[in-house]
């Protein structure tokens, strides 16, 4: 008897947490957003900055109007790194973000097309591309969900399941 009222309790603890608990994941997931786009207001900047700079690398790796390119992957990482820390519209800022990661991975680090001594270099950069789109398709999918309510944001997504 005292065998199943324990897991009886568990079972609604699981089922039911306090609101103590959901507010200690509310801010961890709050943090958690903030550490996955924080590098992105970064480097945002960093592309709108320093665009000159970064055209060249653009055109030695064929982009399609490089210096326009590097200004527009500029504005998408700056307004979708805003976006999923703020909470606003935060479904279309990390799907916007999935989008432009797995476009840079494949455009700009293609391991697969570069020589020795640089083939390392480019499939780390492929790697962390695709690892980084992969949690922002996570952040997506947790927030355009059917019912979701994302803590601690402004607006929230926008496109529901």
């Amino acid at each position: 008897m005292v065998a199943i009222t324990t897991i009886s309790r568990y079972s609604c603890a699981l089922n039911y947490p306090s609101r103590e608990s959901e507010t200690h994941m509310d801010i961890v997931l709050l943090i958690a957003r903030i550490l996955f786009a924080f590098m992105f207001l970064g480097s945002g900047l960093n592309h709108l900055k320093q665009a000159d700079a970064m055209t060249g690398y653009a055109q030695f790796k064929k982009v399609p109007m490089p210096k326009l390119s590097v200004q527009l992957s500029g504005v998408v990482m700056l307004l979708g790194g805003l976006s999923v820390i703020l909470g606003v519209w935060t479904d279309i800022g990390a799907l916007a973000l999935a989008i432009l990661l797995v476009a840079m991975a494949v455009k700009m680090h293609d391991y697969w097309a570069a020589d020795e001594a640089s083939k390392q270099t480019e499939m780390i950069g492929f790697m962390k591309n695709i690892s980084m789109a992969g949690g922002a398709l996570f952040i997506f999918a947790i927030s355009a969900a059917d019912g979701a309510t994302f803590p601690y944001q402004l607006v929230g997504g926008l496109i529901q399941g």
